[in-house]
This record gives C-alpha cells, structure tokens and sequence, in this order.
C-alpha cells in the first residue's frame, strides 16, 4: 500500500553493468563486456535468463569462461519446452544477454543474473515478453515520451508445501502493518532489504500486509524496461531467499480463501525524452495531474477489460478481483473501472502530483507483459486524447453498486481474454505474433481448467 514519495536511500551499490551503460544516436543502450565483469568482480557463473508467456523465469548457468561466446551468439533453448507458442521442430532460440541488466546474486556473488533477449534465426521472437516489451518503450521514445512506473509486488510467506501460512501465530483479523508479525519474519525481510540496498534500488518500506502471511516491499520507481528487470529479479530473490530460511515465497494472486489477495499494483508517470522532466505533473491541475496525464489515464480505462487479460493473467486472478468480503473487512482490489483521488476503493487512484496508480494488476502478471500494455493503453489514450471521464470519490466497497456507468471487469479469465482479442487497437499495440501466442496457449489453459472435474462439482451434483 504505497503511500509516501519516493526518496533517496544509501548507495551502497554492488557492482552492475548497468551502471556503465551509454546510450548511441540511435537511442539503444550499449552493453559493456561480461567477461571483463566477470573478472572483476568475481563472478563465476551467469545466469543467462528469460521470461516466457507465462512469467515463468528459464535460465541457463554458463561459466564466466564461455560467456564471450554466449554474448555473441546467446545461449540456446529448445523454446517447445517453455510456455512459448513453437513447436519441437523450431530450430534453437537463442537467449542473448543484455549485460546492462546484470545483477550479482547478493546471496550468491559468486553467480550473476543476466536478462536476455529472444532471438531465432536473427531475429527477435517477437512473442517474447522482454521483446514486446522494448518494442513499446521504443514506440514511446519516438514520441519523446520516456515511461517510468514503480510496482508494489506482494506476496505471502507459506509452508515449503504451500498449504498455509508459515507463521502460526499470524492469525489476527485485521493484520495488516502488524508489528509483531513483521519482526517474527525479520531475517526474512531484512535479508532482502539489505540486498536491495546493495543493489542501489532505493528501497523505503516494507511492511506486514492486509492478510495473515502476506508482505509487501517498495523500492525506488525507474524507466519500464530497467523496472521489469527488476520486478523479475525481485521475484527470482524473494523466492530464493525464503527457501534459505525453510519457507516459500508465492506470488498466487488469491492463494487463500477469505484472505486479501496479492496485488501489484503499478504507479504510473510519463517524462520527456531526456528523463528529467515528469509531463503528468501539473499542480494547477485537477489532483495535480496534467492534461496528458489525463489523456495516458483515458487510454487505461478504456481498454481495462482488455488489459485485464494481461494485468490478471490466471485462472485464480478472478478470485481475486471479484472477490466477497475478506476477514479484514476489504478484498482492496477493484471490480469495476473507475478512478478516483487518494481512495483506494477503485481501479485507479491519484495519490499525489504528477502520477497514477493501477490497482488492477496482481502478483502473477508477467513483469514485462504487464508494462508493455500499460504503456500501449496510455500510448492509445494519448494519440486519441482520451478522456477518462468524471472521477468517482465514492466507497467503492460499500456504495459500488450505485455507479451505473462504469464498465464491469471480466468474471473470469474466459471473459478476459474475449475482451483482449476483440480489442483491436490494443491487440495491433502490442503486435500480431504476440496476441497470437498469448491467446492460443491461454485458451489452452482455460480449457484445461474448464475440463478439470472439482470436488465442488461432485457435492453439488451427486444426488441430484
């Protein structure tokens, strides 16, 4: 539940390569030499990463020996094997490092983390989230717009089987900022400030959040690329760093039922071409956000059914966003598409000058995915002059039933994704092979799903 400005932290900085990065006449970030970094700083292995279709994070560990090579060529992947839409008889993809994003393990410095970009047979897979992504940023950098958005990326702390909450004393009904809860699971949280810290990440607060088990830790807001970066290896490290300590971290967007689910809610905000000027900021301005601001929020909110395909990506999202009543009293997630001031009843909320906050997104949405529709949505918004239409300050949880001209989200993931595919502008944003892709295999898993036999179908239907 983000609240307070960003501010600056300790700098206190491990070594990356994206502290070395320049940028050309062509506007793309020239890398620096991954060997000459591994020998700097000790690195033995990289971990040459990508995140498929489904946010899953695939990797393969290349000793520091061979990484001239791999940074030429990439390392290769059978890509059938991953949540990608090919086939077994594709040739090698290749995963080529991004040495400007690589980061070394602080638990592990021994090893570096490494994005890379998709590539077969010379050229980019365009299905590829990190590819979709900087096809966006791009798109945007030609209109002298430079997005910046920070995530709040919750998530619980369970049992290593993943059927309840490891604290047995974290049982309060309102539990959200709980100080005794948060100290019970300080070696967890702190391990992971600190690394934060060391990674010049800026991080502010972490607090115990609104259901028993469940976390929430915020760090400095950045460019959408750097920040998807981020957001995946904030995932890859929390995961990691609850395994060092005999839990699991989950990211599940409702992985209780009754609880408050996980969110991620992004915080929104355009600057010029350069970065140091923030156009959504306007203090003369409704809420201090500017005409632009404005134009970028229509676009949101025109396609929220559509982006919600993306935003909520799971099955399991829709029981968190249409969600009854939980134990603390707030489900705080939205069902219908509205927007608001400070007031955290609905989809989007202006908490302060010069920003937005989308509270649709939740913790399964796909680090990159979730930035690329964003910014082709406010892109849209901001082509068309959008208009978001009059804010709502009303309490959405209690009074929602009253707004009669606000469009409803889907139900369910079906709903989503029919909304995603009719929504052709914001299909033709984010590119033809992608939208493809994305819907073929997630049909497939709703079919799946809709094929599965329940127990509640068998108590509901067994004597009838």
């Amino acid at each position: 539940m983000l609240e307070i400005r960003l501010r600056a932290a300790p700098s206190l900085v491990v070594p990356r390569l994206a502290e070395r990065v320049e940028d050309n006449d062509k506007g793309n970030r020239m890398t620096a030499n991954l060997s000459e970094f591994a020998e700097k700083n000790g690195v033995r292995y990289f971990m040459i990463s990508f995140t498929d279709l489904f946010g899953a994070q695939r990797a393969k560990l290349v000793p520091a020996q061979a990484i001239d090579g791999m940074q030429k060529d990439g390392a290769g992947f059978a890509g059938f094997a991953t949540w990608l839409d090919l086939t077994p008889a594709h040739p090698d993809m290749l995963a080529v490092p991004d040495a400007s994003s690589a980061i070394q393990l602080p638990w592990k410095p021994e090893v570096a983390w490494v994005a890379g970009d998709c590539i077969m047979e010379d050229r980019a897979v365009a299905q590829a989230p990190r590819a979709t992504l900087k096809r966006l940023v791009a798109e945007a950098a030609q209109d002298g717009l430079h997005v910046k958005t920070g995530v709040e990326a919750e998530f619980f702390l369970v049992t290593p089987e993943g059927d309840r909450i490891s604290d047995q004393y974290d049982t309060a009904a309102k539990p959200c900022y709980d100080q005794q809860a948060i100290m019970r699971r300080y070696d967890v949280i702190s391990e992971i400030g600190d690394y934060m810290l060391d990674l010049g990440w800026k991080p502010y607060q972490s607090d115990h959040e609104d259901a028993n088990g469940q976390f929430e830790m915020n760090w400095g807001f950045d460019d959408a690329l750097k920040m998807a970066d981020q957001h995946s290896f904030f995932k890859f490290m929390v995961k990691s760093v609850a395994e060092k300590h005999g839990l699991r971290a989950t990211f599940m967007p409702k992985p209780f039922e009754g609880l408050t689910g996980n969110g991620c809610h992004a915080h929104i905000s355009v600057w010029n071409e350069t970065g140091n000027v923030n156009r959504f900021a306007d203090e003369a301005s409704e809420l201090g956000l500017s005409e632009e601001g404005r134009h970028f929020l229509g676009g949101i909110m025109q396609h929220a059914p559509a982006l919600a395909a993306i935003t909520n990506p799971t099955v399991n999202s829709y029981k968190r966003i249409n969600a009854p009543r939980t134990i603390s009293g707030a489900t705080w997630a939205p069902n219908t598409v509205t927007w608001t001031g400070n007031n955290r009843t609905h989809m989007v909320r202006v908490p302060g000058p010069g920003r937005f906050e989308l509270r649709l997104p939740d913790g399964a949405a796909n680090p990159y995915l979730m930035q690329a529709v964003i910014i082709a949505a406010g892109l849209n918004g901001l082509r068309l002059k959008a208009d978001p239409g009059e804010r709502s300050d009303i309490d959405m949880y209690k009074d929602g039933h009253t707004v009669t001209n606000g469009k409803k989200l889907p139900l369910n993931l079906l709903d989503a994704l029919r909304e995603f595919e009719k929504d052709e502008v914001l299909t033709s944003a984010l590119g033809t092979e992608f939208c493809a892709a994305y819907l073929k295999l997630k049909q497939q898993e709703w079919n799946s799903y809709a094929s599965h036999f329940s127990q509640w179908e068998r108590e509901h239907t067994l004597d009838i």
